[in-house]
């Protein structure tokens, strides 16, 4: 009986941890609402800072503000001078880990594209697919803050995989709900498919 209340304290008492971590990451990123969206620096729960969270202006700027690290003190005014003359990239070169912006992009292309593919009479089957598709990627992304946001638009509003068309929508109004977050135009969902399935009516994408 012991053992049995001792494993259940240590239970709640790590929920109620995460439940505070959790609290504490949401507080943290209202206080931040003034920044925008792509300009946010995260960081994981164990402070090891996150690419894919970050912007490459943002992340480049930390990095020159921070002298690089050694293991002998005679090289640490080298090291530092070295690091405030570093030449940083104007923008993310094509073989560096993505940025927030860059693994963006890549992510809608991929889930327009899925939604594109996806069958216009979808089987029971194919439905209960693509909804463990998307709550699996909300889950996995690797920008863990954009990942919480989009499962909260889930939450909000239910994957809709009755048929291509609905699919392709419900991605076009997510996709949308982040734009505006980014202060970017949205876009007409009554387009989407000419955007990601058949190429626009004027012939341009052969």
């Amino acid at each position: 009986m012991r053992v049995y209340l001792h494993h259940h304290q240590r239970l709640v008492s790590r929920h109620y941890l995460k439940s505070s971590l959790r609290a504490l990451f949401w507080a943290k990123m209202e206080s931040r609402k003034s920044l925008p969206f792509s300009r946010m620096v995260c960081a994981y729960t164990d402070n090891i800072r996150c690419r894919s969270c970050t912007s490459f202006a943002a992340w480049s700027a930390m990095a020159a503000t921070k002298p690089a690290q050694t293991h002998s003190s005679s090289s640490i005014a080298t090291d530092t001078s070295a690091s405030s003359t570093r030449q940083t990239p104007a923008t993310l070169p094509d073989d560096c880990p993505p940025d927030v912006e860059a693994l963006g992009r890549a992510s809608w292309t991929l889930l327009h594209s899925v939604t594109a593919a996806y069958p216009e009479k979808p089987s029971l089957s194919e439905q209960a697919t693509a909804m463990n598709f998307v709550s699996s990627f909300g889950k996995l992304y690797p920008c863990n803050w954009c990942g919480e946001d989009f499962r909260r638009y889930m939450e909000r509003n239910k994957v809709r995989v009755g048929s291509r068309d609905e699919f392709g929508r419900w991605m076009c109004e997510a996709h949308n709900e982040v734009n505006q977050k980014l202060g970017k135009n949205v876009f007409d969902c009554n387009k989407w498919g000419e955007r990601w399935r058949t190429g626009w009516k004027d012939g341009r994408c052969g």
